[in-house]
């Protein structure tokens, strides 16, 4: 439960879903796959020991880091120069990522060992600042890593799949094992790549939530028991779908018309 970042011991704390990333192979290929350039401005959410962020500060000047760890946040000031790190203190569920970027601008690359604990939750608050994102790249829980790429009529495709598939070009970079980490978590993890769709940067996610949360909500059911029935109710035109579909054989494409539907009528 223990890991040294070379500046003393720290515990891993449960509540922050804390796991170490140590392994240097895997941050190899991580930072690898980001392939960070000089004048990007990117942003490190949970930095903890800081082996991504020392291996990224190797090919970059400067790095943002957002950590909720108070005691992690004393170590890496102490361990790296303001104008090398600029750390924010704070919970990432609640950071304005926008105040980085600047007005305009669309340079932000987030990067991160997201903790399994609050990953679904933040990757859905991460869409309210896409329009000044350009990429994301995250270690996540696999099973999670799963879902979001999953396609139509598989067992993952699902809220999730649907929701950030509608708005990023997603892809499963590759795997990494328990040991890679200090504590060793109970589960596998992977790496995702997330790209901002340029083209879909107009559209308020609120319609397509609302329209998943109607269908998935009990996604066994056919549309013609929960879907249809929620959007007459709304007055929005009904898709030109069969009824007797569930919710998990419907692809993102027809999802973001139902959601243009629902918009119109409201």
């Amino acid at each position: 439960m223990n890991a040294d970042s070379g500046h003393g011991v720290h515990r891993a704390r449960k509540r922050f879903g804390q796991h170490f990333l140590v392994d240097p192979a895997v941050v190899h290929a991580i930072v690898e796959a980001i392939d960070p350039r000089e004048g990007e401005r990117l942003v490190e959410i949970g930095p903890g020991l800081a082996a991504l962020t020392s291996t990224l500060l190797a090919r970059i000047g400067h790095l943002h880091a957002v950590e909720i760890d108070r005691d992690l946040a004393a170590r890496l000031r102490a361990r790296y120069a303001p104008e090398r790190l600029t750390l924010h203190e704070a919970d990432a569920l609640r950071f304005d990522f926008a105040a980085l970027a600047g007005p305009g601008e669309r340079r932000l690359r987030i990067v991160g060992n997201l903790p399994y604990n609050v990953s679904s939750p933040l990757l859905i608050r991460l869409l309210e600042f896409r329009a000044c994102v350009r990429d994301q790249h995250f270690m996540l829980q696999r099973e999670v890593v799963e879902r979001i790429v999953a396609g139509p009529a598989t067992r993952d495709y699902g809220r999730l799949s649907v929701l950030l598939q509608a708005f990023y070009e997603v892809e499963h970079l590759f795997d990494v094992p328990p040991q890679a980490f200090d504590p060793p978590p109970k589960v596998e993890s992977s790496v995702v790549r997330m790209r901002v769709r340029d083209d879909r940067l107009a559209r308020d996610p609120a319609p397509l939530q609302q329209v998943l949360a109607a269908a998935f909500g009990q996604r066994r059911k056919m549309i013609r028991t929960t879907l249809l029935p929620w959007l007459d109710a709304r007055g929005a035109p009904r898709p030109p779908l069969a009824g007797t579909l569930r919710p998990e054989q419907i692809d993102v494409a027809a999802w973001l018309s139902i959601a243009d539907g629902l918009a119109a009528a409201s």
